[in-house]
């Protein structure tokens, strides 16, 4: 599956958190270990094993999982990060497995309800995917549904599900108009289908209005050259260069045959 999904915050969170506690202490607890204590150590080895498997020193972060699973065998974040590394591991039967026990212990959390069907849509289960998606996106308890909503329209993209994944778009962008990767992707969308026009309208209306992205004003920038629109052209390639100098996409603009200046 091609494409790039929309990352859940509960990852990036843990990976916070991770970051800014303070070395192991290895002082042993005090006996009897409570349940709260076993509660917190799952919470802190899974906060580990996400950073040791983003480090992509997968060994490490399996036995730190293994460790939280056993402290915490009933909490769904256990078993979510767990699935994340199987997918990563290529133990895909287990990688389900571990997405269902966690949904079976939060029927109703919608970060694992995404990371699930993003991993059904990267695995080639679409219907499934969009499925989920879709159904995360009307979840109330769900705070950002633009997200699954793009998510879904990715799935569908890599499927060729063109119209599907433009009506998703639309969706998401009608609850956050300034949702900068559903803008992305509606534009990439347009102009892949030589909808040039109102590709380049609809980024001119984003930078106007909302923060622009970098990944924003590169695709403005192929969307003037093929318009044939030099001043365009130069105009986006100018803001790259000065908001964000030292991005990818500032980089990527010598491939592009850029104006001078």
């Amino acid at each position: 599956m091609s494409g790039r999904f929309v990352a859940v915050a509960a990852l990036g969170a843990a990976l916070a958190a991770c970051a800014s506690k303070p070395h192991v202490d290895t002082t042993p607890p005090p006996q009897p270990v409570m349940k709260a204590d076993l509660q917190e150590a799952a919470k802190y080895n899974v906060e580990l094993g996400i950073a040791y498997m983003e480090r992509g020193e997968l060994a490490v972060a399996k036995e730190k999982l293994e460790r939280a699973v056993k402290e915490s065998p009933r909490d769904p974040e256990v078993h979510s990060a767990l699935a994340l590394l199987e997918e990563r591991l290529g133990n895909l039967a287990e990688t389900d497995r571990q997405y269902h026990e966690a949904l079976r212990l939060a029927p109703n959390d919608p970060d694992i309800a995404n990371n699930y069907a993003v991993y059904l849509c990267r695995t080639h289960r679409v219907d499934e995917g969009v499925k989920q998606l879709l159904a995360t996106a009307r979840n109330p308890l769900y705070s950002t549904p633009e997200a699954a909503y793009t998510n879904a329209a990715v799935c569908l993209r890599g499927e060729h599900r063109y119209g599907e994944a433009k009506r998703a778009l639309e969706s998401a962008l009608a609850l956050r108009p300034g949702f900068g990767e559903a803008v992305f992707q509606l534009a990439d969308l347009e102009m892949q289908q030589g909808e040039f026009t109102a590709a380049r309208a609809r980024i001119d209306h984003y930078v106007e209005v909302f923060t622009a992205t970098p990944d924003l004003l590169l695709l403005g920038v192929r969307i003037s050259k093929a318009l044939h629109d030099p001043v365009g052209q130069q105009h986006y390639e100018q803001r790259l260069r000065v908001d964000f100098p030292n991005s990818p996409q500032t980089q990527a603009l010598a491939s592009l045959g850029q104006n001078a200046g």
